[in-house]
């Protein structure tokens, strides 16, 4: 069995959780301080669109954002050489892009369970927005955030429909254990497919456990 695509999707979705992690508790947390209700919901509908999109129709967004013959994608070819499309950044960006929406959700629900009382106090005793952030709302949300990091991290190792459309399928440098699952069905190789099937489903079965031990945690803190 080739074990570049369970490597090919570690190195992947490693890299690609820092990004959400950080990016997605971040926002959350400043859309989560937001006073105006109505952009609130209008930013919790727009960091929550790709949740609800089919993989293939956001990998087409991506695709035209970074495609060689798009404004972003030219810029970065004729200024740093950079050629996103079918390169092994191209499925983090897709890991990244897919995955924060349940970064987002995870980490806006951990700061909204935070008593309300605690950030006032940090208020009244002249606390900046940065502080309360670091000495309040991060310790007191970081289990529900990480939980909600587990589920970004599952959620960009199984990635799909969006790697495809921007990376493509190639082996040994964008080949991921879905698109190796998906390539073996078509070769016909059934055991194959089986073996990288049973490894995913072990993966996806711990990463459940974590975030079930995780969730029970920001429970019992909130308890």
């Amino acid at each position: 069995m080739d074990l570049s695509p369970i490597i090919i999707s570690f190195q992947t979705a490693i890299v690609a959780i820092f990004f959400t992690f950080v990016c997605g508790t971040l926002i959350a947390y400043l859309i989560f301080r937001l006073k105006n209700q109505g952009l609130k919901l209008l930013f919790n509908s727009l960091f929550t669109l790709p949740l609800v999109l089919p993989p293939t129709v956001f990998g087409f967004f991506l695709l035209d954002i970074f495609g060689v013959q798009q404004p972003v994608g030219k810029f970065l070819v004729d200024f740093f050489a950079v050629k996103v499309v079918f390169s092994w950044e191209a499925t983090v960006i897709a890991a990244v892009a897919v995955s924060f929406p349940l970064m987002y959700r995870s980490a806006i629900a951990a700061f909204e369970q935070i008593d309300p009382d605690l950030i006032a106090a940090g208020q009244t005793l002249g606390f900046s927005e940065r502080k309360i952030f670091f000495t309040i709302a991060l310790p007191l949300a970081i289990n529900g955030l990480s939980a909600g990091g587990v589920l970004a991290f599952a959620r960009g190792l199984g990635e799909f429909g969006a790697t495809t459309m921007l990376a493509g399928n190639i082996a040994g440098k964008t080949r991921t254990l879905p698109l190796a699952i998906y390539s073996a069905v078509a070769a016909g190789d059934w055991v194959l497919a089986q073996k990288y099937v049973i490894v995913i489903v072990i993966i996806c079965l711990l990463i459940l456990f974590l975030t079930e031990l995780f969730s029970r945690k920001a429970r019992g803190m909130q308890g």
